[in-house]
């Protein structure tokens, strides 16, 4: 049997975390070369203080300032352990990543992915000018799904859009439509990194904020599929059941299929 190795508290420098600013960004989890931090519950926080080598690379990543070197009583840093724990780190995020690919897979067709090829769209005769000023439906800030802080109070109990990148730039009623007394997160399941992050968002958002609805509002170009796929995920982890609906938008800015899942 191994024994379990005793640590004592000395006095030593290690990082502090003002919950008040962080964000749960995750942008200082990446810059963490121990794997010390972790975002649970839309904040970063230190899983265990023997992984911290208090050096503070982790600092200059965040863009809220959330994060500093103090000087406390703190469980001794363990490089040893820190091996150990990357190890198991890479492990899981190896079958995560399986599992994801899983996911994605499931959503996607098998075929070359058109959402990089050029297209040039003429103006038809069914494209009106607006005149006058048009109010933003926009009632928050951050947007992006990486800076989003689940815990935020707009985010309590509201009914949420979480939509893809290309969406409001491709529907021309996307304020009036889609985003009108909702709160939202935008994400591109192509592009971004994170997607484990993505997940545990969203299961925050059901489970933490206790959202009333979610409505993923997708491309047709079969990538972008990955996003439902994503939030179905996070709904699958989630303790909580809300009602899932899922808005498909053509390329040229038409709804093609809308229904609940």
């Amino acid at each position: 049997m191994t024994e379990t190795k005793q640590y004592e508290a000395v006095k030593r420098k290690i990082i502090k975390i003002d919950e008040d600013l962080c964000t749960g960004c995750g942008n200082c989890v990446v810059d963490c070369a121990e794997g010390a931090l972790k975002v649970i519950d839309g904040k970063a926080r230190v899983i265990n203080e023997v992984f911290c080598d208090g050096l503070g690379a982790c600092i200059s990543g965040c863009p809220e300032g959330a994060l500093e070197i103090i000087e406390r009583e703190a469980l001794e840093f363990d490089e040893e352990a820190v091996e150990k724990h990357l190890e198991s780190m890479k492990h899981n995020e190896q079958t995560e990543t399986e599992q994801i690919k899983e996911i994605l897979t499931e959503h996607t067709h098998q075929c070359g992915c058109p959402s990089a090829q050029t297209m040039v769209f003429e103006e038809t005769e069914t494209q009106t000018e607006v005149t006058g000023k048009i109010p933003s439906a926009l009632r928050q800030w951050p947007v992006q799904m990486h800076l989003i802080n689940p815990r935020a109070p707009y985010y309590q109990g509201a009914d949420v859009l979480l939509s893809a990148d290309c969406v409001g730039f491709s529907y021309g009623d996307f304020h009036r439509d889609f985003l009108k007394q909702k709160s939202i997160a935008i994400a591109c399941p192509k592009l971004d990194q994170g997607k484990e992050v993505y997940i545990e968002k969203i299961k925050s958002l059901i489970d933490e904020a206790k959202i009333n609805t979610l409505t993923v509002a997708i491309m047709e170009v079969p990538c972008c599929s990955g996003l439902l796929a994503l939030a179905q995920e996070g709904a699958k982890r989630a303790n909580r059941k809300v009602p899932i609906k899922y808005v498909v938008v053509g390329i040229q800015g038409n709804i093609l299929k809308e229904e609940w899942v």
